[in-house]
Parts: structure tokens; sequence; C-alpha cells
């Protein structure tokens, strides 16, 4: 039986990738930022899934949660990296970092460090969005010139830029690394109040269910390679910035500073 781990796995994407996941038998850890939010999620996909709270705003959280995770798994062989925010305002954290880029970039980047010499594989989740980021050491991670469309895809552009070279850190080990783009999906993601709230709720109801981008996800949680981005099911190349070599160790290496994750 394998074991897999999905963060933000109480809704949306998430949810659906712990329900086909536990269809196919395989164990599943449901991380939830609130606990009682996991345990009910788990207890209504039934089967071999078990809850973990933990949240990923701060490094110190992010460190709880990895340590949680050791003390459950002495091998995690697929850990999805699903969950995501896209705030309408900017939020500091604990840590003085702006919440997204704390959540969706650095909570991935030092989860995959602390975990590391027990990971098989690793899936993670994306957006095609990251082609308009522009990712910026230094101002990115405080949301400076924050807007919610562009601080949103330089987040995810930043993690994005590191998945190539945790296919390289991990090749000798065997531990594989891909990224996928789901699609337009109908999930929670960016709801807010007001009129701009009203028109995206009204959008959302021609964009497709989370099952069918969990169906993507899960796709990748068996599948040979390490590297790549998917965009929803076709390997495609990165664009724009997520090539950019030297921008990807300026990311890394803040990342490593942010967490202490040397």
């Amino acid at each position: 039986m394998s074991i897999m781990v999905v963060t933000g796995g109480n809704r949306g994407i998430g949810y659906a990738v712990c329900e086909q996941l536990a269809a196919e038998g395989h164990k599943v850890l449901l991380v939830a930022r609130d606990a009682e939010q996991g345990r009910e999620a788990a207890s209504r996909i039934g089967g071999d899934v078990q809850a973990v709270a933990g949240r990923l705003d701060t490094a110190a959280s992010v460190r709880r949660l990895a340590a949680e995770l050791r003390d459950r798994c002495a091998r995690i062989d697929v850990l999805v990296h699903n969950a995501g925010i896209w705030p309408a305002r900017r939020t500091l954290t604990e840590d003085g970092l702006e919440e997204s880029f704390a959540v969706n970039h650095l909570a991935p980047f030092l989860l995959n460090h602390l975990l590391e010499d027990r990971l098989g594989r690793v899936v993670q989740v994306t957006a095609g969005l990251y082609a308009k980021g522009r990712a910026e050491p230094g101002r990115t991670s405080v949301g400076a010139s924050f807007s919610p469309m562009r601080t949103y895809a330089d987040t995810k552009l930043c993690n994005l830029l590191t998945v190539p070279l945790f296919a390289e850190r991990w090749r000798a080990a065997g531990t594989t690394i891909d990224a996928v783009h789901p699609g337009v999906i109908r999930t929670g993601l960016g709801d807010r109040g007001g009129l701009l709230g009203l028109l995206l709720k009204v959008a959302k109801r021609t964009w497709a269910a989370p099952e069918e981008g969990a169906r993507h996800v899960v796709a990748l949680t068996g599948a040979p390679g390490t590297g790549r981005y998917f965009d929803q099911d076709r390997q495609v190349p990165l664009q724009g910035p997520a090539l950019d070599a030297e921008l990807a160790r300026r990311v890394w290496d803040e990342a490593e500073t942010l967490t202490a994750a040397r």
C-alpha cells in the first residue's frame, strides 16, 4: 500500500485528489489547516484516509507539520503540494512575508527539504498563470506592488522555478518531481465579496469540476519522469521567465535564507 500525502486536502481539488487516491487503495494523509475540517473531510471520503492538521503560513508551522509527517511515515511514496491561496489584499504573516508567497511557494520548498530523505515522488500543483508572473527576489516575498492577479502569478512562478532544481538535486537518490496545471477549475480559490466576487461566482459555473482537475494530478502520482511541467494531461515546455536559470537560482537562494532550509 502506497502512502500519499496531500496538502489542502479538505476541499476543492485536494479533496477530490484524496477521494481518487483512496479509491485506488492508497493510504492517504489529508493535510488541512483546520483540524476539525480535516477530520470531517477524511470521514466523508472513508477508506484509509487520515487527517493531519497543519498550517503552511510560517516556517515554524511548516516545520511542525513536517515533524508530524515524519512521526507517522517511515516513507512517503507521493507528496502532493496542492494547498494554495489567492488573497484579495496584501497580508503579512508572522514571519513578515506576504501570505500567498509563504503558502504557495515557501511551504512546498521547505517541506521538500525537511522530508526529502523519505520522499519517493512529489507532484506540485501549479497554475498556467505563472507565465504572467515576474519573480523579484526581495520584493515578491513581502508583497511589494501587491495586486491579487499579479502576486498570485508571481508566487506560482517562484514555485515553478524551483521544480527543475529539485529534480536535479534528487536525481541520484531517485526521487522525482513534476508540476501540473490542473486546468481552470470550479473551486473556492480566489473567492471574495463585492461585485467582483459575484461576477467570479457566475463565471465559475462554466468551469470544470474539481474531480476533473484532480484526475490530472492523480495521473502524475504514478508517472515516471522528473522535472517536467504538464498542462492538464499534456507535457509542455516552460515559457518566459520560468526558463531563466539565473533567476531560478536567486529564487532558490532566497527561499533557503527565508526558511533556514540549508
